[in-house]
């Protein structure tokens, strides 16, 4: 394989991820998605949100941006039309990683202070302000 790009035994064309950040100006717009690298340049005036989205994301990874919008399945369709090929696998490492976030949930368990106590002491301040009061008022 090229220093700047190569093709797989099975056709998938490979671009270096320094090739790709070059690729940032009007007159061509690389984003890369999943890995995957596009070629936006035809689309920039025609995209819904405008061509600044794009630009912005322009020679780097655009997936997270791609995903938090939440496009639909045309749109997504209409991307593989687009897609010029793939990040080279040693360049993979170097974009950031999107780890999702995963949600820990604590295991209920609740105990007697927390069902009884608190609610119990929560009325005995109750009454004994209201009683504090209606003597006072006598």
């Amino acid at each position: 394989m090229g220093e700047k790009e190569g093709k797989s035994p099975d056709g998938v064309k490979y671009y270096r991820l320094s090739e790709i950040e070059q690729k940032n100006t009007f007159e061509s717009t690389w984003i890369i998605i999943s890995n995957k690298v596009y070629d936006v340049t035809k689309f920039l005036e025609e995209h819904p949100g405008g061509e600044e989205v794009l630009r912005e994301q322009a020679g780097g990874d655009a997936t997270e941006s791609f995903e938090d919008v939440g496009h639909s399945s045309d749109a997504r369709e209409m991307s593989l039309s687009m897609m010029i090929g793939e990040l080279h696998p040693d360049d993979r490492d170097k974009i950031a990683s999107h780890e999702e976030t995963l949600v820990t949930t604590l295991k209920d368990d609740p105990s007697w202070w927390t069902n009884w106590l608190i609610p119990l002491l929560v009325a005995a301040i109750v009454t004994l302000m209201y009683r504090i009061y209606t003597t006072d008022s006598e």
